[in-house]
């Protein structure tokens, strides 16, 4: 473009120079200015289609990356899902069994007190049963015991 514009110059200090000037030379000139602006226009076309090319194919590696990403990211969540499941499942089947401890052991102490209580009054029942079984002998057999 350079070069043009320089013969361009000398073309036009010759024109005012020279009478017998053939304004074709111009002419020619000018289709060669036309000829290289066609080709930086489709050089910069091409330029700005490789750019493109190459936005899109940034834009591509950065969704793949995204969506490696979020199924990463993804998977690790369901593993810790399945993960709080089978805690919380654990602790629930613990909670269970300890539950079901305290009943038992609920039942055998109710049991132990029904039957300490049993004992006790049985035991007071006797010795009821032994002091006036005591004192009848003591009134049938007219002993009067000292004071």
């Amino acid at each position: 473009m350079e070069d043009l514009m320089g013969q361009f110059t000398f073309l036009s200090n010759q024109a005012l120079q020279d009478k017998t000037f053939d304004p074709s030379n111009i002419e020619d000139l000018m289709k060669l200015f036309e000829i290289e602006a066609y080709k930086s226009w489709a050089s910069m076309e091409l330029e700005c289609y490789k750019e493109e090319e190459s936005a899109q194919n940034s834009m591509d590696e950065a969704e793949e990356e995204l969506n490696s990403a979020m199924e990463s990211a993804m998977e690790e969540f369901r593993r810790f899902e399945e993960e709080m499941e089978k805690e919380a499942m654990a602790e629930y089947y613990s909670l269970l069994n300890t539950g079901e401890a305290a009943k038992n052991m609920g039942k055998s102490m109710e049991k132990s007190a029904y039957n300490a209580s049993k004992k006790y009054i049985e035991g007071a029942l006797n010795s009821a049963t032994n002091s006036m079984r005591s004192a009848w002998k003591g009134v049938s057999s007219q002993k009067v015991h000292p004071a």
